[in-house]
């Protein structure tokens, strides 16, 4: 509703199957080659997304794959095969490094780099492998890749007045706008716990004085209120808990709770209807007090159903409360 459908369709949406098609225990640890902790608890969660796994597992994607040189889902693709059918018990994630500085230009080996950066940098260097063999598509078609069918929603912006549900009360136009999204980034400042974060993310925004709405129909400035939902949901939603000072680069160090099983169905525009039921499959931590140093480790499900706890080399299996009770900075869930 309010979106124009795409032309063409990459990547059929009923085709991603979202149940683990091999079930086995916790695949192999990661070798750290210096600071490189962020990125190996960013591919083991990745590695762990049963969907993106089972794709990549089906080697579906290099058996067509034409794209000369860097390709981030012919190198997740033999990672994820790597790490999962290993017979040992830790490996040197050697293709990902060979590609570090392709994957974002900003990335320094040896340097301690976010986490949640090189999970944007690579989930975007995977849509844009998805995307390599097609040209002048529309954006709506460019949101049909296996990434953005997996991942991807669209989150609406809707402008309102004091005559509901109009934005404007002199010519009574209801503004709306859709975003792409890949992720859904949380403050947390005043949330004691991801629910709580999730309904400061839809409470509307007040606008007035100079932050007054300038009606796109009428061209008035108007005082409004402006409210993001969640207009599509994603089969995999990432949420990143905004723990770090952008300025100071201060931690927030607080506990903030989130549950195994999650609905989003409240934070949807279309707040009424069946409940969208997630469950939560990977827990990526930062241990430390500062986004400038640190450590970061991760909890994922494993397709047998358990948990592990993953410690660069380290894997070792751990129960489901203690994967709760971290101090998390990226949350996945899976519908």
């Amino acid at each position: 509703e309010g979106m124009a459908p795409p032309k063409r369709i990459l990547f059929p949406r009923e085709k991603i199957c979202m149940v683990w098609q091999q079930r086995q225990s916790a695949g192999a640890g990661l070798y750290n080659v210096g600071n490189t902790c962020f990125l190996n608890a960013v591919l083991q969660c990745l590695t762990y997304t049963p969907p993106l796994a089972n794709y990549l597992l089906s080697r579906e994607h290099s058996q067509a794959c034409h794209q000369q040189g860097f390709c981030m889902m012919c190198i997740m693709e033999a990672h994820v095969n790597k790490v999962l059918h290993s017979p040992v018990s830790a490996i040197l994630p050697l293709a990902v490094l060979r590609v570090f500085r392709c994957i974002g230009g900003h990335f320094q080996p040896g340097r301690e780099e976010d986490a949640h950066d090189f999970l944007c940098c690579t989930v975007n260097a995977m849509q844009r492998a998805c995307l390599s063999a097609s040209s002048d598509l529309d954006l709506s078609s460019q949101s049909t890749t296996i990434v953005c069918q997996i991942f991807g929603g669209f989150l609406r912006s809707r402008a309102f007045g004091f005559f509901l549900p109009y934005c404007c009360f002199s010519c009574k136009a209801i503004s709306d706008s859709y975003k792409a999204f890949l992720d859904i980034p949380l403050d947390i400042k005043a949330a004691s716990s991801l629910t709580a974060a999730l309904e400061d993310f839809v409470r509307p925004e007040h606008l007035d004085g100079e932050n007054c709405y300038k009606c796109t129909t009428c061209k008035k400035n108007v005082v409004a209120s402006k409210r993001f939902t969640v207009h599509c949901a994603p089969k995999v939603l990432t949420v990143c808990l905004k723990r770090f000072d952008c300025f100071t680069g201060g931690k927030i160090s607080k506990v903030v709770e989130y549950p195994e099983y999650l609905d989003l169905r409240p934070y949807m525009s279309q707040a009424e209807g069946e409940p969208l039921h997630y469950s939560l499959y990977a827990v990526l931590v930062h241990s430390g007090v500062s986004c400038h140093g640190g450590h970061y480790f991760c909890y994922t499900k494993a397709s047998n159903g358990l948990w592990y706890q993953m410690d660069d080399e380290s894997v070792e299996l751990c129960c489901l409360d203690t994967a709760l009770r971290q101090q998390a900075y990226v949350l996945f869930y899976a519908r």
